[in-house]
């Protein structure tokens, strides 16, 4: 049918325009039949009696038609509008040509779009602008501005909608030269003060990365609109720059500016990616005054932040105060409780779904593996196959997560062939994780089997689960071997190093790890805090204390972590002395201790038998740094008891635990007990050892 159309159009076109004609009675019925047929949304139906009619009606019920087949993508009834009025109206106008062209670009139809373009034998500068318009909203930038070029070079002049097409395409593909050129353009012909294009530049060179084209471009704008601002806040968020997007949005207010329901999305999702919650709240707040704090894309973003800034109950109220929900929000809500380990709660609110997708199932049991709670994935994992037929790579992952968390290689195996089976071997995520899985179950045969049989697709981290699969397992020396391999494929990074350190301290190959060391700085690797720490690890461990602390001094700012690593690697090396001047020099650096740093001060004053000062340093665990006290910290300090002879004093300090004694204690403290003949103590330590009788208070 296309090709007869465009031939008939081709012959139509030749001959000269005729005087309109009146409407025949039968005419003015049709159109009265198409007019009910529309007016209760009767498309297909009205077009249909179109079709039948073996005569032309007015260019305006065309165009109608066409306009409502654009607005539902119904492709077939526009083919059908297109074919009766070439057929029957004698000379068709080319604006209503241009219509049908349009009409099959937002139908998804470049084919019939083109088509209709190349066999018109006059076209205008609407012709060209639907034309280039179709491939751009259709995804062919390419094709875009090839056809742009050939306008053009046609000599056809360019407006306004053809440079915000173009420019649209430009963004696309990131093509920046093209779009100062267009840039240069629109100034010659006077077009720059027009919002739309201002607003389009902005976003091209948005999207290109240059924000500070894109921010000269927007301050340029003499009236900006809400279009225009939002392209702003977006373009900065999507280049990292949230605190910049936050800015812009409450700038809007001053220049008494209304912002879209995106806008306020976008500034919400900036506030969530900075945890930056009074922000948030303020954003809330101005939605609230514009009553949009039920639309469905401000909802969401609002549920989001308040769950990212770790606000749940904030995040629940708005859920609970919506009056239609969808499986976007209600995924939304459980992965919030998900995100924030509260994952019964989660499971309640997932039993309540009306409907779900699989990113609904995704989120529920992604809750189950990031706690790591095995038996009740697996159970949720049965019930997702019992009544979900679709997974996803995502899926995938989880359940080979869940293998590696149960060590149950076979059911590893079993999601293996389903890989094989249903086509995923070529997805690298799947195959990673299937190499993580096997090197988490120990089976490092088969991990170095799966990881040749990569050998297309695998990437660094293919590498780095190898490495780790490996150096897990105390496989040090071949980790090792692996590293040298990997070199000749692919370049470590950051996450390779911390592994191959951590091989190194294991074995004590404290050579190996200085090469290593000095082959980051060779290649010019970052040595950051988290290598620092591993660093700091490695040569303490490897009794090299001294390279340790020259490692450790080489960072200008330590956090808390770097300094706990080097707090143990004192206490390693047995230089309780060091441990405490460091502590001294932690807190002068105002970096809060945490349970780790605890627990090195106290094995340091159990080497130094500083029973006053490690009595001194428990207390203030809770009452100065809000800490509690944990087992092993309890531990150390019965050994602090034990070693100073302090028999009294520990027998006042275990009656005040908030829990038993573990059988380790028990024994720390008969053993004390016997070598300074404390014998009340001693005796009820040897009754409760032998379980003669476990309820006999401390205090007889």
């Amino acid at each position: 049918m296309a090709v007869s159309t465009a031939s008939i159009l081709s012959r139509l076109l030749q001959h000269k325009t005729t005087k309109p004609r009146t409407e025949s009675s039968g005419t003015k019925a049709v159109i009265s039949s198409i007019l009910v047929h529309l007016k209760v949304s009767h498309l297909q139906k009205a077009v249909s009696i179109l079709f039948a009619f073996p005569d032309s009606v007015p260019y305006s019920l065309y165009a109608h038609l066409l306009h409502l087949c654009s607005l539902k993508s119904a492709i077939v009834e526009a083919r059908k509008v297109e074919s009766h009025l070439i057929s029957f109206s004698p000379s068709p106008p080319i604006f209503l040509l241009n219509r049908c062209i349009e009409t099959y670009g937002k139908c998804r139809s470049l084919d019939d779009a083109k088509e209709m373009f190349d066999e018109m034998p006059q076209r205008d500068g609407g012709s060209w602008n639907a034309i280039i318009t179709a491939y751009t909203r259709n995804g062919y930038p390419e094709n875009a501005l090839h056809l742009f070029l050939k306008m053009t070079r046609d000599g056809v002049l360019a407006n306004e909608i053809t440079f915000a097409s173009v420019l649209g395409s430009c963004g696309l593909i990131c093509e920046l030269g093209l779009s100062r050129q267009i840039h240069g353009l629109i100034v010659k012909y006077g077009f720059l003060e027009n919002v739309i294009l201002g607003s389009s530049l902005v976003d091209v060179y948005g999207k290109c990365g240059i924000m500070s084209d894109a921010r000269r471009m927007f301050d340029g704008i003499e009236n900006p609109n809400a279009v225009s601002c939002n392209v702003i806040v977006r373009r900065y968020l999507e280049m990292g720059e949230e605190e910049e997007a936050i800015v812009m949005f409450f700038n809007m207010f001053r220049e008494d500016i209304r912002p879209l329901n995106f806008t306020f999305s976008t500034a919400l999702i900036a506030c969530s990616g900075l945890c930056a919650l009074k922000e948030g709240k303020e954003i809330h707040g101005v939605a609230i005054k514009f009553n949009l704090e039920k639309d469905m894309v401000v909802s969401s973003s609002l549920i989001d932040m308040y769950v990212k800034c770790a606000e749940v109950e904030s995040a629940r109220r708005i859920f609970n105060q919506l009056g239609s929900k969808d499986v976007i929000t209600w995924t939304s809500i459980i992965s919030g409780y998900v995100i924030n380990r509260r994952t019964r709660e989660a499971r309640d609110i997932f039993n309540e779904m009306p409907e779900r997708n699989v990113i609904s199932w995704n989120a529920m049991l992604a809750g189950y593996v990031r706690i790591e709670e095995w038996e009740q994935a697996a159970d949720f994992l049965l019930q997702m196959r019992n009544e979900f037929d679709h997974v996803d790579s995502v899926t995938l992952g989880l359940i080979l997560s869940i293998c590696s968390g149960l060590s149950d290689v076979e059911m590893g195996k079993q999601v293996h062939g389903f890989v094989y089976r249903h086509g995923f071997c070529s997805n690298i995520f799947i195959g990673n994780n299937l190499l993580n899985m096997y090197g988490k179950c120990g089976n490092l045969r088969s991990a170095r089997n799966w990881f040749y049989q990569l050998n297309q697709w695998r990437d660094r981290v293919s590498w780095n689960a190898l490495l780790s699969s490996y150096a897990r397992r105390g496989r040090s020396e071949q980790a090792l071997l692996f590293f040298g391999e990997m070199q000749w494929e692919v370049r470590p990074s950051k996450f390779t190093f911390g592994t191959l350190l951590a091989a190194c301290a294991n074995i004590f190959a404290v050579k190996l790890g200085k090469q290593i060391h000095g082959f980051m700085i060779r290649n010019g690797y970052d040595i950051d805090i988290v290598i620092r720490g591993a660093l700091v690890d490695m040569y303490s461990k490897c009794h090299c204390l001294d390279y340790a602390l020259m490692v450790f001094m080489e960072e200008a700012s330590h956090d808390v972590v770097l300094w706990n690593s080097m707090i143990l690697g004192c206490c390693h090396n047995g230089r309780g002395r060091e441990v405490l001047e460091l502590i001294r020099l932690m807190v002068e650096d105002g970096v809060k201790p945490d349970h780790v740093t605890f627990q090195g001060i106290l094995r340091a004053c159990v080497y130094e038998c500083q029973l006053e000062l490690g009595r001194k340093y428990f207390n203030s665990m809770s009452d100065e740094y809000f800490v509690i006290p944990r087992l092993e910290h309890y531990e150390w300090m019965i050994e602090l008891y034990c070693r100073c002879g302090s028999m009294y004093e520990l027998e006042n300090f275990v009656k005040a635990m908030p829990f038993e004694p573990t059988t380790r204690m028990m024994i720390r403290i008969l053993n004390a007990c016997q070598k300074y003949g404390f014998l009340k103590l001693g005796e009820w330590a040897a009754r409760r050892l032998n379980g003669l009788n476990n309820s006999v208070p401390i205090s007889c």
